[in-house]
């Protein structure tokens, strides 16, 4: 296919993956359009204001801000400009339902020594750094192999040509493909809160231990080598960091203006989109930052395109979640920024979500207390309190308007009881909450779906579809249900790599209107 002259590359959805492409391919030269259904941009990454109280209502954890540099870099300007970045150790802080309570540090060697006073023996301290090693390891793999790159299953990962290289095969024996996450952190540490401290790395992709390939473990290496960071202004502020790159780019935003379907040629290349109001765009190529699944079942409806790709594998939706939001009258000194308020049996727990479909009974709560970090979040003394519980997606007879009440009496029992914030209830000035169905409707993502599509599955669980659509020339995918999967960092990574994929095709003519006025400019100098 040879390039198309003049035209504009179309991205739908405007979530964090989609603002990622767009800036890069702005930056890169080309006319963007993009169209997000909503009257805001920046998807899950949105602020709920209410009361003198600011919450972050979706990702609330920043790791890996490189991928957040290397964005910004395209356009040539500096992260350190844009945004305010708060290191913070401890990364988080583990409360157990024996009354225990450890501290996650990014320094390996300060970790130990809290683990030897944690857990006294020095197994737990020896377990974790050997755990780090592998991490290290996974972590470096990845880097070389799966980031940065349009990866949709292991062939795609290794040049054919260096298959049976030693290296390469030393390679693929340390992703441990026979084993899981679960299986290989319990291989390294015994103490059971320990090791369902480190289970919770997994829970950036909103799957079971249990269940994901061991590869996954290298996100343990990830964290504590950049940081967990929070942005001041909250993870909002990343948003607003790139819808501000975006429009200097020029990239031309259409809000509150949905994608019905992306319409295709003759040769089943994408070359336009037609909106819900009916308005057909015309296209060079499209990025597609909804949920990939849903991208190929209702965009795509009906065309062979959409068959393959339900062919290709079976895609299941990743947890849901219940979020509330609550507004507080005072502060706890007990908690961080970061807490896992944890489960008393993770297997319990992993099972009655991922296999029975069914909330847990005892569930781990990850629980945000920015106050300390930013007090503007909160009236002065008080607390923007963000609880996440995760549950099944949604299933066929859960009615989570029925269900709620109960969970969110479960909830606030396990802050009371494992904790220690006995008053919470009597504190809460503002309450506001999302429920799986509420996710479901206001994100358009499958099934309720947090994270996306699962990371469970030996051998394929670790690959989501790739960047660059093997079904639908001129489509590239972004967001948390592609490759590289879901989390901030991934979610950023995918938007880079749908855009990379994109420039590298050379599809499309990068001289739009605004190249040719910079090129004129250059032309008078």
């Amino acid at each position: 296919m040879s390039a198309t002259k003049g035209s504009r590359v179309g991205v739908i959805g405007g979530g964090l993956g989609g603002l990622a492409s767009a800036c890069t391919l702005a930056a890169r030269g080309y006319e963007v359009v993009l169209f997000e259904k909503n009257p805001w941009l920046g998807g899950k990454a949105a602020v709920l204001s209410e009361g003198g109280y600011r919450f972050d209502m979706g990702p609330t954890i920043l790791l890996m801000p490189s991928v957040l540099r290397r964005i910004f870099a395209e356009a040539g300007r500096e992260l350190s400009d844009e945004l305010d970045l708060v290191p913070l150790d401890p990364q988080w802080r583990s409360f157990f339902s024996d009354g225990s309570v450890l501290d996650l540090h990014a320094d390996v060697d300060r970790m130990a020594r809290e683990l030897d006073g944690f857990a006294p023996g020095g197994a737990a301290s020896r377990g974790y750094r050997s755990f780090l090693d592998l991490s290290r390891r996974l972590d470096d793999i990845s880097e070389r192999y799966f980031f940065w790159r349009s990866i949709g299953s292991l062939r795609d990962m290794f040049d054919a040509s260096a298959t049976f290289q030693a290296s390469t095969l030393s390679d693929v024996m340390s992703m441990r493909p026979w084993s899981t996450v679960g299986a290989t952190i319990r291989g390294r540490v015994a103490d059971r809160r320990v090791s369902q401290m480190l289970d919770h790395f997994t829970q950036y992709v909103g799957s079971s231990p249990d269940l994901s390939p061991a590869v996954l473990c290298g996100i343990a290496h990830m964290q504590t080598d950049e940081g967990v960071w929070y942005p001041r202004g909250g993870t909002r502020a990343v948003a607003e960091a790139l819808i501000r790159l975006a429009g200097e780019l020029g990239v031309e935003f259409h809000t509150g203006r949905g994608v019905g379907s992306i319409r295709t040629a003759a040769d089943g290349s994408a070359c336009g989109v037609e909106l819900d109001d009916g308005h057909v765009e015309e296209l060079a190529a499209v990025v597609s930052n909804c949920d990939a699944v849903r991208t190929h079942r209702e965009l795509l409806a009906g065309r062979p395109a959409a068959r393959r790709f339900e062919k290709r594998r079976g895609y299941e939706a990743a947890c849901s979640g219940v979020v509330l939001y609550l507004g507080l009258d005072r502060r706890y000194d007990q908690l961080l920024h970061h807490n896992f308020v944890f489960s008393r049996d993770p297997h319990e727990e992993f099972d009655a979500i991922y296999r029975r479909g069914e909330p847990a009974p005892d569930p781990t709560c990850y629980v945000c207390a920015p106050a300390a970090t930013e007090p503007e979040v909160a009236p002065p003394g008080g607390e923007a309190l963000y609880v996440l519980v995760h549950t099944p997606y949604l299933r066929p007879g859960h009615d989570w308007s029925r269900m709620f009440p109960a969970y969110r009496r479960t909830i606030l029992d396990k802050l009371r009881s494992t904790a220690g914030l006995d008053d919470i209830e009597s504190r809460i000035r503002v309450e506001r909450w999302l429920t799986p169905q509420d996710i479901h409707d206001r994100y358009r993502v499958l099934d309720g779906a947090i994270y996306g599509l699962s990371s469970h599955g030996r051998f394929n669980g670790a690959f989501k579809p790739a960047n660059r659509s093997p079904d639908v020339p001129r489509l590239y995918l972004s967001g948390g249900a592609a490759h590289p999967g879901p989390g901030m960092p991934m979610v950023m990574m995918s938007g880079w790599i749908a855009a990379d994929a994109l420039d590298r095709d050379g599809l499309v003519d990068r001289r739009g209107p605004r190249m040719e006025r910079e090129l004129a400019a250059d032309a008078r100098r």
